[in-house]
This record gives structure tokens, C-alpha cells and sequence, in this order.
């Protein structure tokens, strides 16, 4: 299955696996698998995997009461088997070992991971969870890593690839995980400190916090974890001597707190720094580690840092694209008898970016531009789009005192040849105050959701006139752009919007249009910031597209 995520994290696994979801169908299949069943892997998808190739010892098709391997799917714990037969293409059985365990397919549900391998002699013990590590078999090992790569690699956020990680090993390998991280300021912070009671995971957060700095010249093994040196055994008499540093004061403090009686240390290394290090421990009754647990643990702690390593990339990008947008986000002018509040919810997925713009500006004739656009792409390629937009668009409307609809004609002339800008919505609009002190909007909208008008005491309607085609369709010969004009009542709220508010998956337009007129309406009484906020925590698809709205209100009636 081309391009597809889970085919790509199977081919990581050195022996067969496939991935299964709730039904049993196969989503995910390595190269490994398809040759050692001597099939096409992409023919494997999609098909049941108990019908296609679970049988009996002499080829016969097993009834779904008979298949361990099926009973434990359906249990949804993880399990393991021996002398169990699978079918190849030339309907031949090959025996084979098999490992199952729960496996995540994030948005398309649960599932579950199976690895296996062509041999009917190994034969591990029943419960691997309860085992030491160092009698891991060797399908098991492989399915612990490549379940690491999946699972922590799957968020971009360094606390949730922390508390992933600590899942995976706790209490499947050891009864405490402690991880350090190294922040970007070259300090250590205990990250966490959690204990496997029973089938519960415990913080313990008086042991996290901040560490001493990490000595150059010390010995001792969480030192040279964290400069990256080496990996190491360690118990309480490790730390037991004289400290050489505030570290070792620490992990002194760690072990007599926890009672840990044999810990094994590694790094985390990242591509281009060591980003701390990963501590596991054994307080219980299992046996002590040994050194031939520490390959295990360091492969674990080499995916765990590339992930962490990705996550602190796409943090800093973050934080960059962020600042960019704050800068390309006006600041709102002073309209003296009106209140304006803007604001940007970025796209948790994207770069932190897009094309969604607000803007507001005074005219020369005292007349106030409010403009709410919309760049295909949520990138920093669309937002670059997006300011060179905005800007022509300032420039036209500054020159040229001219109705709404002659500009954006300019504009669209304007969006090819002088922009990066493929399509973009649009609505511009001119906000003045008559003689009697009342306001006057006149606005086009090229293809953007329309502006919706809610009186103080409730009444909304959306202001559907002036609509023409988006910007960048090469249409712009075939028909003019309509204005249209609405006269503002007293203590009344324009809203401009993006798409973003009122499109989610599995709901339509109009159902995102009726749902934020319904709750504008009932919170038309609210004070404009509060209005603002309350409608988009209760109108806006968490975790979708960005979103950009721009809100004012009129003055109330005097008297």
C-alpha cells in the first residue's frame, strides 16, 4: 500500500506483519510478510485475515471457534502462539510463530498488530509483559520496537512522546521509567518519574524537576547518559559513595525514594544533540538487568529520540511560524463610537500558518476598510500569498476612492501577475457614518462565506447580497462584481469569518451556517470580547482548519 504510513512503520519489522482493524480486515502489510506467504503484500489488503490465511496443519480453512489467534484478536490483549499453519498463494501451509498485540490506527480506530514468523519451534513463555527483558524472544523484541516507532513517533508534542515511551516499558519491562530531558538552554529537567503499581501508572512529581547541570569530567552513568557517551547498569550503591556533583546527589535521592535495586541508563541521541536520557528500573521481584538487556533498551531509546527529536523541530517551527503570523496580522485602528475585536485560531496540523486574514484600515476619505480573505493552502507558502494579497489590496483602496466591487475587479487583475496567489475568497467592505450619526456597510464578497449581521436583541441574518466569483478564476471578463449596501442598526454585531468556523467533516455548509448564526444569536447580549470567545469555543471543530474572524459592534441608541 504505497505512501501509506503503517505499510511504511511495517517495513521497519525484520520478519512478516500485518495490521488488522476492527473487523479483521488487512490495512497494512510489510514486503517481509508478502514474501514469506509468496504473496503480492497490496493483494493481502483488504481482505479478511482469519479467511485468507488461517489453517489446520494439512491446508484445511479452520473454523473461526478453532483459531486461537482469532480468540485472541477479539480479546484485545496482547497474546502469542506457536504450531499455528498459515496459507501461501499456492495454497501450501507454512508453520509459523505469531505475536499479537493492540495497535493504534489513529483516526481509522483501534486495531491490532500482527508479527510472525516462519517457525513452529520457539516457544515462548505465555505472559510477555511479566517477563525480563533479556528473555524477550526475538519476535517479541521486534514487535516492542516496532510498536515504539508507531506509537511515539505519531505525535509531534514532547510530552506526549514522553508519557508514550513510559507506557510502552512500564510494566512491561520494568516497575519505574524516568526520563531527563535537555532543554534548549543546555539545562536538565526530570521530565517524569512514574511507577508501574499493579496494572496503575503513578506520577510521583516530587522527584521531577529541575537537575543540576550535567559535569563534563563525572564518571558516573546518568552523566555520561546525558552527554551521550555511554550506556550503563547502575543500583544504589552506584551512588552511594562521595557525589562528585549535584547529579549524583539525585539520582541518590531517586534511588532511596523508589527503592529501585537495579537501573539500566542509556541516552537519547538525537540527530544532531543528545536530548537526555532514559532511566529504567527494577524494584520488584524481577531479576536485576544485565548488560544484554541494554541493546534493547538502547533501540527503544534510539526511535524514542527521534521522535522527541521531531517533536522539538516542529515545536521551534511552531513558535517561528507563529511570530510570522503575528506580524502579518494587523493591528486593528481606533473607529471613535465603534468596538472591534479580531481574532486567529490556527490549524493544530499545519505549520501554524495559512492563508486566513482579518485586516482593518483607515481611508483617506474617513471611511474604514474591514477586509476577511482566505489563501488556498495552510502553509507558510500560502501565508507569504496571502501578505503580498493584502498589501496590492491595501494599495488599491488607499488610491483609489472607488465602490468595493471596483476594487477587487483591480485586484483580481492584479492577483496573477503581481502575487504567488493561485484562488482566494474574499470579502471587502467600507464602513461609514452618516450625518445622523448611523452606519453605513457596502461590501462585495468574491465567493467567501457571507458576513452575518445580529442585533442587540437577537435577531441574525446573514447578508447574502454582493456575491461574485472567488479571486483567480481567469473569469473576471464574463461578469462585473455586485456592491450591496445595509444600513447597521444601533448596538448591533457584524461578524466577518472564515470558512473554518462553519465547515467540519460530516456536517454541511448550511449545517455549519445555521449553527453559528443560532449561537451568535444567543450571544448577542454578551460584551463583544466575551461574545467573541464564547461563540468560537462553541462554534469551532476543534483540531480543524485555521480560522481568522473579525467582529465590531455599533454604538447602542442614545437615550
Amino acid at each position: 500500500m504505497p505512501g501509506d504510513p503503517f505499510a511504511v512503520a511495517l517495513e521497519a519489522i525484520g520478519t512478516g506483519a500485518y495490521v488488522v482493524e476492527e473487523s479483521g480486515r488487512i490495512v497494512a502489510v510489510n514486503s517481509r510478510a508478502g514474501h514469506l506467504l509468496g504473496r503480492a503484500a497490496p493483494d493481502m489488503i483488504g481482505h479478511d485475515a482469519h479467511e485468507l490465511l488461517h489453517r489446520g496443519p494439512q491446508g484445511q480453512r479452520l473454523p473461526a471457534t478453532q483459531c486461537r489467534m482469532r480468540q485472541a484478536f477479539h480479546d484485545g490483549h496482547p497474546a502469542q502462539g506457536d504450531d499455528e499453519y498459515f496459507a501461501r498463494a499456492d495454497d501450501s501451509v507454512v508453520p509459523v510463530s505469531w505475536l499479537i498485540a493492540p495497535y493504534d490506527l489513529g483516526g481509522r480506530g483501534a486495531g491490532t498488530l500482527v508479527v510472525f514468523h516462519a517457525s513452529g519451534r520457539e516457544r515462548p513463555a505465555a505472559n510477555r509483559r511479566d517477563r525480563p527483558a533479556e528473555r524477550l524472544t526475538e519476535v517479541e523484541r521486534l514487535a516492542l520496537l516496532a510498536e515504539t516507532t508507531t506509537r511515539v513517533t505519531a505525535t509531534l508534542d514532547v510530552e506526549g512522546a514522553v508519557r508514550r515511551l513510559v507506557d510502552l516499558i512500564l510494566p512491561r519491562l520494568a516497575d519505574w521509567a524516568v526520563v531527563d530531558l535537555i532543554t534548549e538552554r543546555d539545562e536538565v529537567w526530570r521530565s517524569v518519574v512514574v511507577q508501574a503499581d499493579g496494572g496503575t501508572l503513578v506520577d510521583h512529581e516530587e522527584l521531577q524537576g529541575p537537575m543540576p547541570p550535567v559535569p563534563e569530567e563525572s564518571m558516573m552513568p546518568l552523566s555520561r547518559a546525558l552527554r551521550g557517551v555511554a550506556s550503563a547498569l547502575a543500583g544504589p550503591e552506584t551512588y552511594q559513595g562521595r557525589p562528585d556533583s549535584g547529579i549524583a546527589v539525585e539520582q541518590r535521592r531517586l534511588f532511596d525514594a523508589t527503592g529501585i535495586r537495579s537501573a539500566a541508563i542509556v541516552p537519547l541521541r538525537g540527530t544532531r544533540e543528545v536530548l537526555g536520557a532514559l532511566t529504567v528500573g527494577r524494584a520488584g521481584s524481577r531479576g536485576p538487568f544485565t548488560t544484554a538487556d541494554l541493546p534493547l533498551f538502547e533501540d527503544i531509546a534510539r526511535r524514542a529520540a527521534l521522535a522527541l527529536d521531531n517533536a522539538r523541530l516542529y515545536q521551534r517551527q511552531r513558535a517561528v511560524a507563529e511570530t510570522m503570523q503575528n506580524h502579518l496580522l494587523p493591528q486593528m485602528p481606533h473607529v471613535p463610537g465603534l468596538r472591534m475585536t479580531v481574532r486567529y485560531l490556527p490549524a493544530p496540523d499545519a505549520s501554524q500558518v495559512g492563508g486566513d486574514w482579518y485586516d482593518a484600515f483607515t481611508l483617506p476619505d474617513g471611511a474604514t476598510a474591514l477586509v476577511i480573505g482566505d489563501v488556498v493552502g495552510h502553509d507558510l507558502e500560502a501565508a507569504a500569498g496571502m501578505a503580498q494579497l493584502r498589501n496590492v489590496l491595501r494599495a488599491y483602496a488607499w488610491s483609489q476612492q472607488q465602490p468595493p466591487s471596483r476594487i477587487l475587479e483591480r485586484l483580481d487583475e492584479a492577483v496573477t501577475p503581481l502575487t504567488d496567489v493561485t484562488m482566494a475568497t474574499l470579502i471587502f467592505a467600507r464602513l461609514t457614518r452618516g450625518d445622523d450619526g448611523g452606519w453605513r456597510l457596502c461590501w462585495t464578497n468574491a465567493g467567501h462565506p457571507p458576513p452575518l449581521l445580529v442585533t442587540g436583541n437577537g435577531l441574525a441574518r446573514y447578508l447574502t447580497d454582493g456575491h461574485g466569483l472567488l479571486l483567480g478564476t481567469g473569469l473576471r471578463g464574463h461578469a462585473s462584481r455586485p456592491d450591496a449596501s445595509v444600513d447597521l442598526p444601533p448596538d448591533s454585531t457584524l461578524l466577518l469569518y472564515t470558512d473554518g468556523l462553519v465547515e467540519a467533516p460530516g456536517r454541511t455548509l448550511d449545517e455549519g451556517l445555521d449553527r453559528l448564526r443560532q449561537h451568535a444569536a444567543a450571544l448577542a447580549h454578551r460584551p463583544l470580547t466575551s461574545f467573541t470567545d464564547r461563540l468560537l469555543h462553541r462554534v469551532h471543530p476543534p483540531g480543524h482548519d485555521d480560522v481568522a474572524l473579525l467582529a465590531l459592534r455599533t454604538p447602542p441608541p442614545e437615550g
